[in-house]
């Protein structure tokens, strides 16, 4: 088996509704979101995918997510942007883009020391 990993960084900010921390309170984060791909066979180049691509498709699902609230964002009206959240979105998101290859996990480190993962 073989497994890619590729990433990117966003800053966005967030609140919690109904959070009673500090975090009902907007603040924002730089996001480190991490995303492994998962394959048992390599194309006729030797790879799985181009690196390249797949960082190009993973900036087009956080790409709208980058400098904004994302409790304004149409997915996260009904749902707290939650790390978690924010990962299963994003799973959501690039499973459509990156069909036929599986995704293994989607990572969101909100610092240096707490992160979320998704995976089916």
């Amino acid at each position: 088996m073989f497994e890619l990993t590729v990433s990117n960084d966003i800053a966005s900010a967030h609140f919690i509704e109904g959070h009673q921390g500090r975090c009902r309170n907007l603040h924002g984060h730089s996001w480190k979101i991490e995303v492994t791909l998962v394959s048992d066979r390599l194309n006729d180049l030797g790879m799985v995918a181009d690196f390249a691509v797949l960082k190009k498709q993973l900036q087009e699902v956080l790409g709208p997510m980058d400098h904004v609230c994302l409790n304004e964002l149409p997915f996260f009206k009904e749902k707290n942007p939650t790390t978690e959240n924010i990962v299963k979105y994003v799973y959501a998101r690039l499973k459509e883009i990156v069909s036929p290859l599986e995704i293994r996990q989607v990572r969101a480190w909100e610092s240096e020391s707490s992160s979320a993962t998704y995976y089916e």
